[in-house]
């Protein structure tokens, strides 16, 4: 039997990822894979750690409950693209002011 938290994590996780590579297109296939991966794993894991701090893990016993579970992983995932997006400008933007101090 499967578990109904653990696919509503994995629902919630792929929407989060999904909507904010809808937002703020990538630019190459390199980043929207390490988007991915990123928006994935900080919405199961952010996810999971609020649950756990917040003792939300009887939220599970309702259907009501599991889906706002699904929102606050959801809602977790949205800070792991905007790392990523900030990382890619900064190093970018280096990369840039480098190649015009050597021309």
């Amino acid at each position: 039997m499967t578990d109904p938290a653990g696919s509503g994590a994995a629902g919630g996780a792929g929407l989060a990822a999904v909507v904010v590579m809808l937002m703020t297109p990538p630019r190459s296939p390199r980043e929207w894979a390490v988007g991915l991966i990123s928006t994935v794993v900080a919405s199961i894991g952010g996810g999971a750690a609020v649950i756990e701090h917040f003792g939300l893990q009887p939220w599970v016993n309702s259907s009501i409950g599991l889906c706002a579970m699904g929102g606050l992983v959801f809602a977790c995932g949205l800070p792991g693209w905007a790392v990523v997006r900030t990382h890619g400008r900064m190093r970018m933007a280096r990369n840039n002011a480098s190649r015009k101090r050597v021309a």
